[in-house]
């Protein structure tokens, strides 16, 4: 992968910050012996896949500690796949990925980006890009349940085909969204492989705009600007968003679009800018999540939530 990220570069400089992303001291290619220890111990990851076709899908792993395992400083394996994206990791077949591990109850996240292939039931990764996160925008959650095993002859709700055949429930859907406090961002770019981030804030911090589209107001964080990065170069990402209590998952795919007008954000307490998404295919999966997480609390650096204006509405 290239080294330099035209696309993080440039959202730096919009963003008025002089950190660096993708080959400064912040971004390694090899997991820590304090890394490895605290795999080990996750019970759960989000993971972004790019198909042969260059889409980017994103998935929720979860599992008993140990269902994660770094055998060495440069490979994590994993012990089993969701069904959704199962099918993505065909045998000899090896696609870019990219994980984030998250340990909800204190707060501590890191991110592992390379490439994997299938072994056995589950996946072998081989890492190009390894490096912590901090706490900031984690809502603390506790396992309380292990729920029902995820069953590869499952069924779920598929809304796809045209951007009008994506839908989301006026209901359901709009319910989990609004309500959400968190949710993960699978993002890519040609030559600088996939990333799975984390979002959160206070419920009501992203916004349906109607059956077709989201919005959502970025926060200060570590100033490395990934994921922008990425959607600056790609607009496909994914999304992912999951009733903790009940194990229901919504996994959103489509298009994505960074609004940086400053009127507008200054609209939404704590917003850099604002993130446009526009779903292509929609995924409503009733036990997406075996575990079942009780909330603890809010990151105390959560703004208020607001709803951003309309698109274009900051510029009249």
């Amino acid at each position: 992968m290239d080294k330099v990220h035209p696309g993080e570069v440039s959202v730096r400089m919009r963003a008025g910050s002089s950190r660096h992303g993708i080959g400064s001291g912040y971004v390694g290619d090899a997991i820590p012996d304090v890394a490895r220890e605290f795999v080990a111990d996750a019970r759960l990851a989000g993971l972004a896949v790019v198909d042969g076709h260059g889409e980017i899908h994103a998935d929720v792993l979860t599992g008993a500690a140990g269902f994660l395992h770094a055998p060495d400083h440069g490979t994590l394996q994993i012990a089993g796949v969701p069904p959704l994206t199962a099918p993505l990791f065909t045998p000899g077949a090896e696609r870019t990925v990219g994980l984030i591990v998250l340990e909800p109850g204190t707060r501590r996240r890191m991110r592992v980006n390379g490439r994997a292939i299938r072994r056995g039931p589950g996946l072998l990764v081989r890492a190009d890009q390894v490096y912590a996160n901090c706490p900031k925008y984690i809502q603390t959650r506790t396992v309380i349940d292990a729920g029902q095993a995820a069953a590869p002859h499952r069924d779920w709700e598929r809304r796809t085909g045209t951007p009008s055949a994506g839908r989301l429930s006026e209901v359901i859907h709009r319910a989990l969204i609004e309500g959400a406090d968190t949710f993960f961002l699978a993002t890519c770019a040609p030559g600088h492989g996939a990333d799975m981030s984390h979002r959160g804030g206070s419920p009501g911090f992203v916004t349906v705009v109607d059956d077709t589209h989201l919005s959502w107001p970025e926060y200060a964080g570590n100033s490395m600007y990934m994921s922008l990065g990425n959607l600056l170069l790609e607009p496909r990402c994914a999304l992912v968003f999951a009733d903790w209590s009940a194990g229901r998952t919504l996994h959103l795919r489509g298009r994505a679009t960074v609004d940086w007008d400053a009127r507008r954000a200054a609209g939404v307490p704590g917003a850099q800018c604002i993130v446009d998404f526009a779903a292509e295919d929609v995924v409503d999966i009733a036990d997406g999540m075996p575990l079942r997480w009780r909330f603890g609390e809010y990151h105390r650096f959560n703004p208020p939530a607001g709803q951003p204006a309309p698109a274009g509405e900051g510029r009249r």
